[in-house]
């Protein structure tokens, strides 16, 4: 996937605690360590925005990889573009599901959460230390997202 990786169970997990656990392992390369950097474990809790969805902002974490995994049980909405220079034409837009989470790579730009039926919860793996790691871009032409009535606030 060029933007990053999708955050799911797999095909071949590990038996553990005695056969009572299955471990899906290793799911997403992280990459937090640039410059100092150290992993940082949070919760974010995203409110859905007004429908239909109006996408003004995109950021970009240049030192860091940054993992989003959904503890609400609600599809949430993705939208990427690739690294590098900031090409709005090249924005795409995912409908993720309640247990997938995502990974995106070092310098994809991307939206900030978007939870769309609901207050809704996710864990983030991302990074903290020295240096700028947030760069943001306000778009020209606002892109408006519809998606039929999944989503309302």
């Amino acid at each position: 996937m060029p933007f990053g990786d999708v955050i799911q169970t797999g095909a071949e997990p590990l038996q553990i605690n005695y056969g009572h656990t299955e471990r899906h392992h290793d799911l997403a390369p992280l990459d937090l360590l640039q410059q100092g950097g150290r992993a940082l474990l949070s919760i974010f809790r995203s409110t859905p925005l007004l429908t239909p969805i109006t996408l003004r902002i995109m950021e970009r974490h240049p030192l860091s990889s940054q993992a989003f995994v959904p503890m609400s049980g609600e599809p949430y909405l993705v939208a990427v573009a690739p690294a590098g220079e900031f090409d709005p034409s090249a924005i795409r837009l995912f409908l993720a599901a309640p247990d997938q989470g995502v990974n995106y790579r070092r310098g994809t730009w991307h939206h900030f959460c978007l939870a769309l039926n609901r207050v809704s919860d996710f864990v983030v793996i991302d990074r903290g230390g020295e240096g700028p790691n947030c760069d943001e871009v306000e778009l020209d032409d606002p892109i408006i997202v519809d998606l039929g009535g999944e989503g309302d606030a």
